[in-house]
Formats: structure tokens, C-alpha cells, sequence
């Protein structure tokens, strides 16, 4: 089986690697269709072939002005040219598409031109917007209408692509998110500062929803630990930094694979306070590491939290936020029995090679349904 995996903008280049390394160890050859990630190095490709077919030329600032230019005027050029790309693919697997509205018509054929099947699958990391716009939301039910399959990676999100949306519930199927194991492999370093207290760790880019004002306000009081903070801002953090208590060290920039394993070897808890999500790839990067996690009650966490593998308080709730703080750094042992919990979800449901196995029968399906349909 020919598997496309296209990511243009590289949004999730260790969710890219990860499923593409699997599927191929799985017996499909594998191409992945990038573009180049600004920010650091990349993991190599692991048994399958990886392309920066995307925005050659967008090598501006990330972020800038200047580079999203770029990246549009690229942009449909770039998928027409992958459209032909696709001709050689059995299966076409989407984890983004950087400009929605237009890009339902850029997509590559259902049918092949000797009038085989070619599956179209669109993985929906952000199953909805947060913020819609007028139009938004039915412009990405038109788009999501445009694939044979729709993966989300919990319940929480099938209902809401069925619900809200009115999705066909037989074209969105639950496949879990993968722990990213390799990102554990890569060779530590010291950690970015040297403490003997328990260090409590919320990690990932810096965004409102992420609920890092509440876990501040949880932090006043908890003493003989300290909260890291790190990640790349994505909004204004000085007003977190003002009413950071002194024991919370900030590091806001992007933080690399090889720079990761530091921060997530010296936690002894993970915390994701965030408002609102369906799921989140920190919390995996947080379980390859057979972390701890004390998470809201949000999107796909509670299902972890079934696991043993982590704790839930209600979202945006300082005060029951600041009491589990509390209750798990003065008690070693739950925390150690989390510990164990998560390094067996991350051998289980949420291994690649379970998930490897799920995906390719997913594309099975689909190629075996109807070339005419």
C-alpha cells in the first residue's frame, strides 16, 4: 500500500514522524509531504521518505508578516504540484490544511486515472475552531465532506464533529494519539536549571486557552517545589509574569527535540491547566516519558485519567487545581503509581504499533468500498 502522509506547513513534525515511522515498520511504503520546520532540527526519517515539497521559498522569520506572504503566494502552486505527486498514491492522509476555504479544491482525486480507488483522509488535530469566524464553521464542514474518512483521536471529539457539525458519524473514526517514544530517545541534557525541590512542568506554546493565568494563581502557596513554564509565547505572558509567585521560572521561547528530554526527565509532575482542547500532544510527549499528569476535565483527558496514568480537576478552577498541586507533591507514592500507569499506557492503547495497526486497516476499508462511489 501507498501511503501519502501531507503536513504543508509542518505543524506537527513529531506527530508526522511518529505515524509515519510506524506505518512503515507496518509494511506500507511511506512518503510524508512537508515543508521545511523553522524552529529546529527534525527527527530523520525511519523507513519511510520525507519530502519539503511545501514553501521552498517562504524562508522569511517565522511568523513574520513577510513569511505568511510568502507561504500564500506558494501555497496553491504548491498543492497542484502535489496533487500530481498523488498520483502515485493508494492512500492521500492530510494532518493539515493551511488555507481551508480553498484548499477542498485543491485535493487530489478520489479515483486514479485507470479508475482505481484513492482514499482521502483528513486527520482533525483541532477538531473546531476556537473562535469562528462568520462562515468558518460551515466552510470546515464542507471541507471535512471532501474526505472518505475524518480521524480524531478521542470520543470527545467524534461527538463533536457529529454533533456540531453534522458529520456523517460513519466517515469519522477514533484512532488515539501515539506517545512520541522517540522524542525519549534522544540524548538528554543538563537541565535548564539546577534545583533539589520537585519540579512541577507546563510545557508547550504559550496560548490563552492553555489556562497557564490559572495555574498561576494555583502556584501561590505551594512552596518546596518549583513550576517551569516553558515554551514558546504565542500572546502577551508579562501579565504572568507579574503575578508569578518567586518560586516559577519562565523559559519562553521554542524548545527543541534535542533540548526536550531535559525538561521532561527532571519533572516530577506534568500539568496542563487548559480551558479547553481535544487533545494534546504534550500530554503524549508527557506519557513516552512515563510522566505523571495532573490535567483539566477537558476534551480527551478524562480518558487518560481512566488509565491511572493522571488526575483531572475542573477546568479553570484555581482553587481545586491549587489542592491536587498540593495533595500530589506531598505524596511520592500516588505519584510513583501514576508513573507506572502512564509507562503502561504508553506500551498499550496509545503505542504506535497499535495505532499503526488501526490506520492501515482504516485505509483498508476504504480502498475495499465502492470505486464508484
Amino acid at each position: 500500500m501507498r501511503v501519502h502522509v501531507v503536513d504543508p506547513s509542518a505543524y506537527t513534525p513529531p506527530y508526522d514522524h511518529a505515524l509515519c515511522r510506524a506505518l512503515a515498520a507496518a509494511g506500507a511504503e511511506v512518503e510524508l509531504f512537508t515543508s521545511r520546520f523553522a524552529y529546529g532540527p527534525v527527527a530523520p526519517a525511519e523507513g519511510y521518505r520525507r519530502r519539503e515539497l511545501f514553501y521552498r521559498s517562504a524562508r522569511f522569520a517565522p511568523g513574520s508578516r513577510a513569511q505568511r506572504v510568502a507561504k500564500l503566494a506558494e501555497h496553491v502552486p504548491d498543492m497542484l504540484r502535489y496533487r500530481r505527486a498523488a498520483r502515485a498514491a493508494d492512500v492521500v492522509h492530510f494532518q493539515w490544511l493551511t488555507v481551508q476555504h480553498v484548499d477542498g479544491r485543491l485535493l487530489p482525486r478520489r479515483h486514479s486515472e485507470s479508475g482505481g480507488r484513492r482514499a482521502l483522509v483528513l486527520t482533525a488535530h483541532d477538531v473546531l475552531p476556537r473562535e469562528p469566524r462568520p462562515g468558518q464553521l460551515s466552510a470546515q464542514r464542507r471541507l471535512y465532506e471532501r474526505f472518505d474518512a475524518v480521524v480524531v483521536h478521542s470520543v470527545h471529539g467524534r461527538d463533536r464533529l457529529t454533533d456540531e457539525l453534522a458529520i456523517d458519524p460513519a466517515r469519522v473514526h477514533v484512532i488515539p494519539h501515539g506517545v512520541f517514544a522517540h522524542l525519549a530517545d534522544v540524548p538528554p541534557q543538563p537541565p535548564p536549571f539546577q534545583t533539589e525541590k520537585p519540579v512541577v512542568l507546563c510545557f508547550g506554546l504559550m496560548r490563552p486557552y492553555k489556562g497557564i493565568d490559572v495555574l498561576l494563581q494555583a502556584w501561590r502557596g505551594v512552596e518546596d517545589a518549583e513550576l517551569w513554564v516553558a515554551g514558546m509565547p504565542r500572546m502577551d505572558i508579562s501579565h504572568l509574569r507579574a503575578i508569578a509567585p518567586p518560586n516559577v521560572r519562565f523559559v519562553s521561547r521554542f524548545i527543541t527535540d534535542p533540548e526536550l528530554p531535559a525538561y521532561f526527565q527532571r519533572a516530577d509532575l506534568v500539568v496542563l491547566p487548559y480551558r479547553e482542547i481535544d487533545q494534546s500532544g504534550v500530554l503524549f510527549t508527557a506519557l513516552a516519558f512515563g510522566k505523571p499528569l495532573l490535567l483539566s476535565d477537558v476534551g480527551g483527558f478524562p480518558a487518560l485519567a481512566a488509565t491511572g496514568a493522571a488526575r483531572t480537576v475542573p477546568a479553570g478552577d484555581a482553587v481545586a487545581l491549587h489542592e491536587a498541586l498540593k495533595e500530589l507533591l506531598g505524596d511520592p507514592a500516588a505519584l510513583a503509581a501514576m508513573a507506572a500507569r502512564a509507562r503502561e499506557a504508553a506500551q498499550g492503547e496509545y503505542g504506535w504499533g497499535t495505532i499503526a495497526t488501526r490506520t492501515l486497516d482504516l485505509y483498508g476499508s476504504l480502498l475495499s468500498e465502492n470505486p464508484s462511489r
